[in-house]
C-alpha cells in the first residue's frame, strides 16, 4: 500500500512477534487513513509498511495481514547476536539557531541504553545564546557545549571530531531522534567487525502530517532498506553501476559513526562543502566515497536507525531540494578535478545519467512541492553547486580550513582503475 497522496499518515513501530488476538490493534486519531509504521521482528527492524485505517482503527488481523502481504512471511530467523559493547562513544551534533529542535534530539540521544556516552553540541557562529542554554539543561546527562567562531556543517563536525577523546564518534543532526538502541548498535557493530571505518543506518520520517512532509519521504529515500550492507573497492556491491560514486549508497549525514583515528587520517570533512557553506550540500556523500577510495571498508546497518523531521512546509522543502542539488554537483565537480576519481567515474558516465533520470521521475511523482522544480530547473542547480564549489574551496584554503583530496596519491585507486581498462 501507497503513502496517501494528501491525508496525513501515522508514525509508528511494531513488533510483528508480538502475541495476543489484539496485541497490534491500532486506534489513534481518526484524522489519519493511514499508519506508516517501522516493523520489527525480534526486536531488529525488518521493513516499513503502510497499513489503511477507518475511522483511526486498525485491527491486528489487518496488520498482520498487511506486513505479510509487504515484507512476506516471517522466516523465524533470528538476526546475528551482536556482542554487547560499552566501549565509550561521542555522539557529535553541529548545530545553529535551532534551539528547540536541538532538545528534541538531545532528549533521545541521553535515553539511549548505551552507558558511556558524551555528546558534543558544537554551536556554529551563533546569533544568541539559545543554544548554549539549550545544551546546558542537559550538561549532567553528558552533553558538553562548543562554541566554534566558524560558520558551516562541515566546520562543526571537524571541531568535534577534535574534541572528541573516543575511539568511536557518532554524528545526527538537530532535527532527528535517534532509536534508544542507537549508540549501543553502532558500538557493537564496530566492536564485531574491526576493520570498519563507518557506519551508517536508516532515516525514517518522523512525522508525516503535511504534504510536504508525505513528498520528502516518498521521494527522498534515506533508507538504504533492511539488511546490512558492508561496501569496499576490493568487492563492489553488484547492484551499484556507479560505485563508488553514487549519493546516498553509504547512508546519510543524519545518521553516521567513524572510527575517529581513521576520519582524522583521511582529513576529516571539506568545508568547502555542507550545510552553511556555499555548496549547501554534499559533505556527507563525499566524505563517505573518499574513505572507500582510500581502501577502507563502510557499513549499513538497519538496526542503527534514526527519525528524522522532514520539512513541513513548501518553501522549506524546495530549499532543502535545492540544497541536495548544488551539493551533488559540487560532488561531481570534486570528482572531476581529482585526476584518479575523474578516471574511474568517467567509465560510469552511462550509468550514472540513468540514475540521475530515476532519481528524477521517482521525484516528480512524489508530490507537488517536491515536482515543483522542473529539469531544467535541477540541473541549473547542479551547475551553481558545482561553481559555488570551486570559490568555496579557495575561500576556505585561504581561512586554514580543510580541503581533503578526494582520492588518495597512494596507488591502490590507481590500481583500481587500471583493473577496468
Amino acid at each position: 500500500m501507497e503513502l496517501p497522496g494528501r491525508a496525513p499518515a501515522w508514525v509508528g513501530q511494531v513488533e510483528r512477534r508480538t502475541d495476543g488476538a489484539d496485541a497490534l490493534d491500532l486506534s489513534v486519531d481518526p484524522r489519519y487513513l493511514a499508519a506508516r509504521l517501522l516493523v520489527t521482528t525480534g526486536g531488529s527492524p525488518s521493513g516499513l509498511i503502510t497499513v489503511g485505517l477507518t475511522g483511526g482503527r486498525a485491527t491486528t488481523s489487518t496488520v498482520r495481514a498487511a506486513i505479510e502481504a509487504q515484507l512476506g512471511p516471517d522466516t523465524g530467523e533470528e538476526a546475528p547476536a551482536l556482542p554487547r559493547s560499552v566501549e565509550p562513544l561521542t555522539v557529535v551534533i553541529a548545530t545553529r539557531d535551532r534551539a528547540e529542535s536541538l532538545r528534541t534530539s538531545l532528549a533521545a540521544v541521553v535515553a539511549g541504553d548505551h552507558p558511556a556516552v558524551t555528546v558534543i553540541v558544537v554551536d556554529n557562529d551563533p546569533p544568541d545564546e539559545s543554544t548554549r542554554l539549550v545544551a546546558e539543561e542537559f550538561a549532567d546527562r553528558g552533553v558538553v557545549y562548543v562554541r566554534e567562531r566558524r560558520r558551516g556543517l562541515s566546520v562543526g563536525r571537524n571541531r568535534g571530531l577534535r574534541e572528541a577523546v573516543t575511539r568511536l564518534v557518532a554524528f545526527t543532526d538537530d532535527d532527528t531522534e535517534v532509536d534508544r538502541r542507537w549508540a549501543s548498535r553502532i558500538a557493537a557493530v564496530f566492536a564485531s567487525e574491526q576493520d570498519l571505518a563507518c557506519l551508517s543506518g536508516p532515516v525514517i520520517g518522523a512525522r508525516l502530517e503535511t504534504e510536504d512532509e508525505l513528498a520528502a519521504e516518498r521521494a527522498l529515500v534515506w533508507n538504504r532498506g533492511f539488511a546490512a550492507r558492508r561496501y569496499s573497492l576490493a568487492d563492489p556491491p553488484a547492484d551499484s553501476a556507479i560505485f563508488p560514486f553514487s549519493p546516498g549508497l553509504f547512508g546519510i549525514g543524519a545518521n553516521f559513526a567513524v572510527r575517529a583515528d581513521v576520519a582524522r587520517a583521511v582529513g576529516g570533512f571539506d568545508e568547502a562543502l555542507g550545510a552553511g557553506a556555499p555548496t549547501r550540500g554534499g559533505e556527507d556523500c563525499e566524505f563517505m566515497v573518499r574513505l572507500v577510495l582510500a581502501g577502507h571498508r563502510v557499513g549499513y546497518e538497519p538496526g542503527a536507525f534514526v527519525w528524522h523531521h522532514h520539512r513541513s512546509s513548501p518553501e522549506e522543502l524546495r530549499r532543502q531540494l535545492r540544497g541536495y542539488s548544488m551539493g551533488l554537483g559540487a560532488f561531481l565537480t570534486k570528482i572531476a578535478l581529482d585526476p584518479r576519481a575523474g578516471a574511474m567515474a568517467a567509465r560510469r558516465l552511462p550509468a550514472a545519467v540513468a540514475q540521475f533520470r530515476q532519481i528524477g521521475t521517482r521525484e516528480a511523482t512524489a508530490g507537488e512541492g517536491v515536482a515543483a522544480g522542473n529539469l531544467g530547473e535541477r540541473l541549473a542547480w547542479i551547475v551553481d553547486g558545482g561553481s559555488a564549489y570551486v570559490r568555496g574551496r579557495r575561500a576556505t584554503r585561504r581561512v586554514g580550513g580543510r580541503v581533503p583530496r578526494l582520492s588518495p596519491l597512494r596507488s591502490n585507486v590507481d590500481s583500481h582503475v587500471t583493473s577496468e581498462r
